[in-house]
């Protein structure tokens, strides 16, 4: 059996999809779709940048769910290959949207506008230089919750954001927080990255950008998906489309339960992990959470040929 992946944040890049933007109508009609939904040129951003632009969170979000779509796209309509066995769609914080977008739950031209504004949301809610995310590996996710247990609450927040796989985590929070942790991490020969991002993504503090996307949310159509869902907040499965949209603005104040979720489509019956969108972020994580399954990243005219 087979999951269907889409990556979030952190797999963009400029230039993402030229090839085929530049060898596909299909693509081209896609990005210009884009373009008038959101009334500003995103396509531009995506093919040319600067890298500036597309780092900021409201045109990132959109972006990577632009270049994840045309992908799928390509591979039913231009290629006309069906992935067989498909038994769930997953996707990692925004990507759960281009999961619901391809699993027919959401429209395309809602989900741009949806993570447009959760993108700006996200970035309005806690001040500039507030807050800050740090990336830990090489820990347990028990050893590291006592840490933060034992931390206090004194300095801020400091949350864990994604439970990426066996030994990456990371952390999000309050600046002093994530500061005094990182230290605590470095005494015990830890290693710890702190993340380039704009705010403190999927931890308490994003409360004001969850308040924000519930009636946005409420308001958009979705369908119950084709395939099942399996959603970062559980790492269950889920085909109904009213719990989607709670679990989408949970999703926003909660722990993304990658590698919980990876392990679940296991159990499931999963032995092939398909990743579809730019860079190879997930296919990476999927390794790293088990060795007794594969998985591949499909973003290239040639992977795509090579999908049968």
């Amino acid at each position: 059996m087979k999951a269907l992946l889409f990556p979030g944040q952190g797999s963009q890049f400029v230039g993402m999809g030229k090839d085929l933007f530049d060898r596909f109508d299909l693509v081209k009609k896609i990005f210009s779709e884009a373009d008038q939904k959101l009334n500003y040129g995103i396509s531009k951003i995506i093919l040319e940048g600067p890298e500036k632009e597309l780092r900021l969170t409201k045109n990132t979000q959109p972006a990577i769910l632009t270049i994840s779509y045309s992908i799928f796209k390509l591979i039913k309509e231009e290629f006309n290959i069906e992935i067989k066995d498909v038994k769930y769609f997953a996707g990692h914080s925004l990507g759960e949207y281009s999961a619901l977008v391809s699993s027919g739950s959401l429209n395309f031209l809602d989900a741009l506008y949806l993570l447009h504004e959760r993108g700006k949301s996200m970035q309005e809610a806690v001040p500039d230089g507030t807050g800050s995310m740090l990336a830990v590996m090489g820990i347990k996710l028990d050893e590291l919750e006592k840490l933060i247990q034992q931390l206090g609450s004194d300095l801020g927040v400091c949350e864990i954001a994604n439970d990426n796989s066996e030994g990456q985590i990371i952390l999000s929070g309050h600046v002093k927080a994530i500061n005094e942790m990182n230290k605590i991490l470095k005494t015990m020969k830890k290693r710890s990255i702190f993340l380039p991002v704009s705010a403190p993504f999927h931890c308490s503090l994003m409360k004001a950008a969850g308040d924000k996307m519930d009636e946005k949310i409420k308001n958009t159509p979705f369908k119950n998906p084709q395939i099942s869902l399996v959603a970062n907040v559980t790492a269950k499965k889920t085909n109904d489309s009213e719990e989607i949209k709670s679990l989408l603005v949970k999703q926003i104040v909660s722990r993304v339960r990658w590698r919980e979720s990876v392990l679940y489509m296991i159990q499931n019956g999963v032995n092939e992990f398909i990743e579809i969108g730019p860079g190879k972020v997930l296919s990476g994580l999927v390794k790293r959470i088990s060795d007794k399954v594969s998985s591949k990243s499909i973003n290239t005219i040639e992977e795509i040929k090579n999908l049968k």
